[in-house]
């Protein structure tokens, strides 16, 4: 009720970015610290140093939400026009604003950080997404659907065995949005395979858990990922209440 009030007012007020002296708009990003897609928009924001407000959202299907995102799904980003969804087109979107660039300027190598992207999505990350309510939250996951899942997180790591160039990042030298897909959908999959199927996932890819090591020592990945233990008692209990 809390947070449907907040959304109601935040929507009622127009729910665009604040200008900040100078005229820079102040960016919004609309989420939850506990999902994997708002902490790769959030971690690609303080890479690139951009200022940012970040606004509790956790969608649905209320009118109010609706209103900010068309499918009620996180995240969302705020801007001076409106509101941009889906992650991947806000990923594209933070290229044109200042800071260092998260995809390659050639355009082949741009091409290809994307294509890593978009697999560790589709066939990393999906997959692995069915089966995470059995591996998180306790609710057990038909035998067919796990099954289906471990036969495709296979093949999408065999995939990422072949295209990723690790060297040291996901699509070369150059930290891009494909080490962001990498580090919020391969290890939540790698959890999954370990817990669901006793698999190690990255156990043919020795330097894909080299780069995961390294990921998950940058500051700013630290600091999302304080934030997402810090938010986690509260989003398990909002889980509870609607079993």
């Amino acid at each position: 009720m809390l947070l449907a009030s907040r959304l109601s007012r935040i929507y009622k007020s127009g729910c665009q970015p604040r200008t900040r002296p100078g005229g820079y708009v102040m960016l919004k990003l609309y989420g939850f610290a506990v999902s994997n897609y708002y902490n790769m928009v959030k971690l690609a924001l303080l890479e690139k140093a951009l200022p940012f407000e970040e606004v509790p959202f956790y969608a649905g299907q209320s009118p109010e939400a609706l209103a900010i995102s068309p499918r009620g799904k996180v995240p969302v980003l705020g801007v001076e026009q409106g509101f941009i969804n889906e992650t991947s087109v806000i990923l594209e979107y933070l290229e044109s604003q200042p800071g260092p660039a998260l995809l390659p300027s050639d355009p082949f190598e741009r091409a290809q950080a994307l294509a890593l992207a978009k697999e560790i999505e589709l066939y990393i990350e999906l997959p692995a997404r069915a089966c995470y309510g059995e591996a998180f939250f306790g609710t057990a996951v038909p035998e067919a659907i796990k099954e289906k899942s471990r036969n495709e997180l296979v093949l999408g790591f065999a995939s990422l065995a072949r295209h990723g160039k690790f060297a040291p990042y996901v699509a070369g030298s150059s930290l891009s949005v494909a080490d962001l897909y990498f580090l919020y959908s391969v290890s939540l999959a790698c959890a999954v395979g370990q817990k669901l199927f006793g698999v190690d996932l990255l156990a043919e890819i020795p330097a894909a858990k080299t780069l995961m090591a390294r990921l998950e020592q940058m500051p700013n990945a630290q600091r999302v990922a304080a934030d997402k233990d810090a938010a986690m008692p509260q989003f398990l209990a909002m889980i509870a209440s609607k079993k």
